[in-house]
């Protein structure tokens, strides 16, 4: 396992790698990685990735650190790019998460070349109204620097009420541990998903697709997924019933599904 950190436009971008295989899997985390980035944390962050070691070289990326005013979600997939290939990845399996899935679409469309096949999961083609409901809230409470109000509200509208029941009593603890520094970071990627649509440029997407909802999606709402699914054209749609923004945490065979459509 290794805890790495390469340069980039006189910043600096963290990344963990855990494995020993010859085929790269690329992970690209949701919005949480503008509160906490994964520097120091591939212990942590290598279990759901156990399956993969053996074929695979898994790398969970952060964003850059310093982001300038207006840093857009294709910025974010372009810089992507960059690191990788500074990491001698040229081609990569890619999971996007949430924002990491916005990010993913835009590194298919504009470089296809680096993209082997592609996995979005709980993740929009656009700012639709749900997404842009909550990032207004977020931005807002994030001003005021309620992280207590911003974790709850985040968690309530991801989880299924069954795993809600298990950790609400942890909310202000969890918020004491969880809360940044600042909130620049995270700011600048909410306003960069506040200006994300690249719907006119999903048909660009050529490689094998995977595409991964709950049906039960407080955050980018139950119709993101299936926009998806019918402008990528080689695309396959799967939808866990009962769980929402969370499934790729609560479902537990979210990394079994994942492991099988990189290996066909």
């Amino acid at each position: 396992m290794k805890n790495g950190c390469i340069t980039i436009d006189n910043t600096d971008m963290y990344y963990v790698s855990f494995g020993t295989g010859e085929r790269r899997l690329v992970v690209l985390p949701g919005l949480s990685d503008g509160l906490a980035t994964v520097k120091e944390k591939a212990l942590l962050l290598a279990s759901p990735y156990r399956k993969f070691f053996r074929d695979y070289t898994v790398y969970m990326f952060s964003r850059k650190n310093d982001m300038p005013e207006g840093y857009s979600i294709r910025d974010m997939a372009d810089d992507q790019v960059r690191v990788m290939k500074d990491l001698g990845i040229h081609q990569a399996y890619i999971l996007g998460v949430s924002q990491g899935g916005m990010i993913a679409q835009y590194m298919a469309i504009d470089h296809p070349e680096m993209v082997a096949r592609l996995i979005l999961a709980v993740t929009a083609p656009n700012a639709n109204p749900v997404v842009q409901e909550n990032a207004f809230a977020w931005i807002d409470m994030a001003k005021r620097g309620d992280h207590t109000a911003l974790m709850v509200d985040s968690a309530e509208k991801m989880y299924s009420e069954k795993y809600l029941q298990r950790v609400r009593k942890y909310y202000h603890l969890l918020a004491g541990f969880t809360k940044p520094r600042t909130y620049d970071r995270f700011l600048k990627n909410v306003h960069a998903i506040l200006d994300f649509d690249c719907r006119g440029e999903l048909p660009k997407i050529s490689c094998p697709t995977l595409i991964i909802a709950g049906s039960d999606d407080h955050t980018v709402g139950n119709e993101a997924a299936f926009e998806l699914n019918r402008a990528i054209s080689d695309s396959e749609l799967y939808v866990y019933e009962g769980l929402g923004h969370g499934a790729f945490e609560e479902a537990k065979d979210f990394y079994d599904r994942v492991l099988e459509f990189c290996d066909r």
